[in-house]
């Protein structure tokens, strides 16, 4: 099985360009929860680095989640 992944400097090489995946959901006049739905639903219309960063998106929503349950 793969190893966990320790810390969370895995986020800051993932995190290349902070706020570009809000900015194209703003140019789009939605929120990134809206846009990230419509990349996952529509994969095709949408170019590799969006559906990288709606998927990023989905997974930091994720820990958030589990950080705040865990308090």
């Amino acid at each position: 099985m793969a190893e966990k992944k320790k810390g969370k400097k895995w986020i800051d090489k993932a995190v290349k360009n902070p706020g570009s995946f809000t900015a194209k959901a703003k140019k789009r006049g939605i929120t990134s929860a809206q846009l990230q739905a419509n990349v996952e639903s529509n994969p095709d219309k949408y170019d590799e680095t969006t559906r990288k960063q709606a998927k990023l998106r989905e997974t930091l929503v994720k820990l958030n989640k589990q950080k705040k349950s865990k308090k």
